[in-house]
Order: C-alpha cells, then structure tokens, then sequence
C-alpha cells in the first residue's frame, strides 16, 4: 500500500522518469509479452495495477517521460475512488485532494437550487474529489513501481502495429533506435489522439461542438471558501455564457468560462484576457480583495464520439482511445478506469486460462454500452447549457426561472448530469432473476458499498472485503449457513477463484468455518441488498452484480459462474 506522507513530498508536476535501454534491442527475434498496455495515463496504469495483482505480467509502453501537465481531469467519482481503494492507492488521493458532494447551480447572479450527490449516510468514500490530475497519475505510478510484474518504458513511441491471429506486433521507436515486440494482447490507452487507432485506420464517430472553453488554474489562498461545484448560466459577469468553478488541491481553483465559436484561442488563453474574466468572478462571490496567479491555462473545444467498436482482434481500446464525451458531469478519465476494471479482470481470466477468448467480447458490449449512455448524457448537457438556437435558448432561460421556485423544473435543469457508474442490464454475463427483489442492486449494478463488522477486527466497509481476484458469493444468513457455504465451493470449484461472505445480524452467530463472516451492524448492507434471510448474491471481480437467488442452489450458481465467464452452457 503507497504511503500518503511519503508521497506528499514529491512535485509530480516536474517529475521526470528515467528511460532505459530496452532488452528487446539485442534479441535476436521479437520477445514476447502477455500484455502490453500502450499509454501510462491513469487507464492505462489503473488496467495494469490491476493485472499485476492478479499475477499477470505486465509491459506499459509510453511515448513520453513525464506525467500530465495542469489540471485536466480533476473530478474522480465515488466509483472511481472504490476501484483505486481495490489498487491501492485511494488512501493518498483522498487525503491530498479536496472531497465534495454539493452543488451549486446560478442563472444569472441569483442561486436558483442546491444539489447533494451523496445524500444517504453508510459510504465509505465521498462523492467526488477534486485532485489535479498529474497527482492521480503520479500516486498510480507510485503504486505501479512497488509491483514487481510492471515494467513501464517511457519514451518508447508505437510507429507500427501488425494484428495477428494469436499475437499482436508492434514496432517502436527509442532514443536507442527502433525495435519490434510482440504481445498476445494490446491495451490501446493512448487517449484521445491514439496512435493506435491511428495505425489501424480507425476513426471515433459523433457530434463536434461548435464551441470553445477557457480552462485556467488559478493559484488563490482562500480557505474560507467551500469546495462545492459552482456552475453560473448567463452570469453578468460573463453575460450569455457559463462559467464553472472547483476548488482543488493545494489552494489551486479551477475556472472554466464559455467562450463561444468565434473565440481566438491564442488570444484567449493570454494572461491579460483571463485575469479581468476571473477578477470579476471573484467579485460576483464577495472576494473582491482576493489575491490570485494564473497558472495552467486551455482553451479547448471538445466532441462527444466513439470507436464504432472497441476491440479489434487482440488490440482493445479503453478511455478516451476508444471514446470521448464533453467535460460536463466528470465521465472522461471516471469512464476510463472503468473500462480499465472492466477488461482487466476478463483478460486475466483469459490468460490464465479459465475463460476463453470470448469473455473479451463481453468487455467491447458492456464497454459500448457504457460510453453510450455517458455520450447521450454528456450531450444533452452541452445542448443545455450551450443552446444553438433562440428557441432553445428561451426554453433553457424559462427552465431555469422555474427552477428558482418549481421542484419539477430542477429535473431539467442540466448543468452536466455527474458521473455514475453504468448498470450494464443486457449484459450477456448476467443470470436473469428468477425471484423477486426490491431495490437497486439488480444484475449488471456496481455493488453499493455499506459499513460492516469483521470478528476480531475493527469496522470496515464491505467492498474492502471482496475478493480482488475472483468472485464474491454474498449469503445472507439462512437456516444452515455451514452447508450452505459448502455447497457454493463445490460449485465453483475448477471454475473460477470465489470468495464466500456470510452477512450475519447483530448478535447472531457470526463464524462459519471456509466462510468470511461480516456483521451488518447498521442494516444498511440488509436494506441496500434487500437481503432477507437465505438470499445469494454472485459478484464478478470488478464487484458487479452478475446474479442473485432467494436460495441457495449449486447448479444456479455453477451455470452462472459459467455464464459469467462466456462459457458454454452445459445444461
């Protein structure tokens, strides 16, 4: 586990890693790797933590030596920071960055209504937090270094892809020459302008927007200001535009100002042009005496768009290779690592051999599904808060009048609908229910994660406590819970690695021999799962629902592990 103080100390912003020579250079022929994951940005390296814990070797290939520069991705959500806890190294990121749940929402100069994103008690990590992005890159690299089956090369540029039948080739180029290697598979987490998907002749899909954003860091000392997301529509300060603004880590804010199509970009990114647009921001909220430096500054137009498909023979795109969507609601880098957890548990699965290359397939569908709805999301967004038309505009103004006074009308107001993790329903994975359930945790959903009590250990929280390799069996209680727990090993044994968790109630018996015993001490778990005595529930290792029973029955439960792993069904 990285060590958040040690890792304070480090300017991630000026680090710079060492390039080393390769071995492939005096091979003879192209060695060979299992996997080799192009872009060591945070998907790449999240996909590749996550494969060296499950004992894959790993090779990260990046073109450049350092991390990001300014801000960029700043807003990692609640699911995000339950992966990276899953990594290892959430612990560092939410002590250096700046957690968050409310929201703020302007038209004009008046505050029309208030958001909370995490309004229920009984969650271990915050909504959001606001981190630069070089911190999370860098926090990732840290975790990277400490695994011994990651080797990263930096300055090792991809300039050729061959895809083959049961390999991949790529040619390289290095400070001490090109060289060629090969790999049974290819992560492409190259980002938005993938080289790879470059070489292949593939071509992301979509909508431009006809439109242009100012990002500028600001560097202030203002402690007594909240960190909520601010978001202004038509603000005189700014009038006829949006502005948004986060505070981050370090006393660093982040400003966006909408600048519309015409804008110059040159132009607009000059110190001279932001500091009046941010001094009159600061005005609008009471700090008229603030003192501020500008720092990182972009201008930036942006599309929503995808891969038609994301895996293409043995080289499979995930992030913002594979898709893009617009800054509004924090979907790029949160829908990244998510496609990281997505594939890396499939392709371990595939290249240890307990799945075939089929499972792969179910990564694009769930993946496709995913960028889809973050795509429509993100573009209605864009389509509210930049209307292209008089009449749009009217109906967007009218929308937020309402809203200053109307409940219902807050529901279409869409300042950027945030990031949520998908509910992949159609997965080809899940086992369809056969019982009735109430709530949110239906096949296909993220786990929630809920306070719980481990015997002889202190509280805890359930998701620290599923298996990081395999698949969780969550049983609730039950008549005869030991044979029970016999029954679940013996159906997945010469399957897949499974985990079983017996979720007891204050005061109950709690130990069960072959079994990890969580006591629900608060009923949240009880309430989140609706989990009435004797109910089974299958989580897949990057901890989605992938079935659930009122009973326990071995030969459900072996056919949808089966199902679970693009198996044959044998029934």
């Amino acid at each position: 586990m990285s060590n958040a103080a040690g890792l304070e100390q480090r300017n991630y912003e000026a680090l710079q890693f060492p390039y080393r020579k390769a071995p492939d250079h005096a091979a003879p022929a192209p060695l060979r790797y299992p996997v080799a994951i192009v872009g060591a940005g945070p998907v790449g390296l999240a996909l590749a933590i996550d494969l060296a814990q499950q004992g894959d070797p790993v090779l990260v290939l990046d073109d450049d030596d350092r991390l990001s520069s300014g801000s960029r991705a700043i807003c990692f959500a609640k699911r995000t920071l339950e992966i990276f806890d899953r990594l290892g190294c959430a612990d560092p990121m939410v002590a250096k960055g700046v957690s968050w749940k409310v929201g703020r929402v302007y038209f004009r100069d008046a505050q029309i209504y208030t958001f909370d994103l995490l309004p229920e008690p009984g969650h271990e990590r915050p909504a959001f937090i606001n981190l630069q992005q070089y911190y999370v890159e860098g926090y990732l690299a840290d975790r990277a270094a400490e695994l011994r089956n990651i080797e990263i090369r930096w300055r090792s540029a991809v300039k050729g892809v061959e895809v083959r039948a049961d390999h991949v080739r790529l040619t390289l180029d290095t400070p001490d020459g090109p060289y060629t290697l090969e790999a049974d598979y290819v992560a492409a987490c190259d980002g938005s302008k993938s080289t790879l998907r470059g070489l292949l002749g593939l071509e992301a899909t979509g909508r431009t927007f006809r439109d242009r954003f100012l990002i500028a860091d600001i560097q202030m000392d203002a402690p007594d200001f909240p960190a909520e997301r601010r978001f202004w529509f038509d603000p005189t300060f700014h009038p006829g535009q949006s502005v948004l603004l986060h505070k981050q880590a370090d006393g660093l804010w982040r400003t966006d100002f909408q600048l519309g199509w015409d804008a110059d970009p040159q132009v607009e990114r000059q110190p001279e042009r932001i500091r009046p647009r941010v001094r009159a921001l600061l005005d609008s909220i009471g700090a008229p005496q603030a003192q501020f430096e500008i720092g990182w500054a972009s201008v930036y137009t942006f599309a929503c768009q995808r891969l038609e498909r994301f895996r293409h023979g043995r080289v499979i795109f995930a992030g913002d290779s594979a898709h893009g969507v617009s800054p509004f609601g924090a979907r790029g880098a949160n829908s990244g690592v998510q496609d990281a957890e997505n594939l890396a548990w499939k392709l371990a699965a595939v290249l240890q051999g307990r799945a075939g290359d089929a499972l792969l397939d179910s990564y694009a569908i769930e993946r496709e599904y995913a960028a889809d709805e973050n795509i429509a999301h993100s573009t209605r967004a864009t389509d509210f808060i930049t209307p292209k038309s008089e009449v749009s505009r009217l109906f967007r103004d009218a929308t937020l009048d309402l809203a200053k006074t109307h409940r219902f009308a807050r529901s279409l107001v869409n300042s950027g609908r945030l990031s949520v993790p998908a509910t992949l329903r159609e997965s080809p994975l899940n086992t369809p229910d056969t019982d009735a359930f109430s709530g949110a945790m239906l096949p296909g959903a993220p786990a929630a994660d809920a306070p719980i009590h481990a015997e002889g250990a202190a509280p805890g929280w359930l998701l620290r406590s599923l298996h990081g390799a395999g698949f969780t069996a969550l049983l609730f209680g039950g008549t005869d819970v030991a044979a029970q727990v016999r029954d679940l090993y013996r159906a997945a044994h010469g399957l897949a690695p499974l985990q079983a968790l017996v979720i007891a109630r204050p005061g109950s018996p709690a130990q069960v021999e072959g079994a990890c015993s969580l006591v629900d001490m608060q009923g949240l778990l009880t309430q989140r799962y609706d989990g009435r005595d004797g109910t089974l529930y299958l989580l897949r290792p990057d901890q989605h629902v992938c079935a659930r029973w009122r009973g326990t029955d071995s030969h459900a439960l072996r056919a949808a592990l089966r199902r679970a792993l693009a198996l044959p069904d044998l029934t």
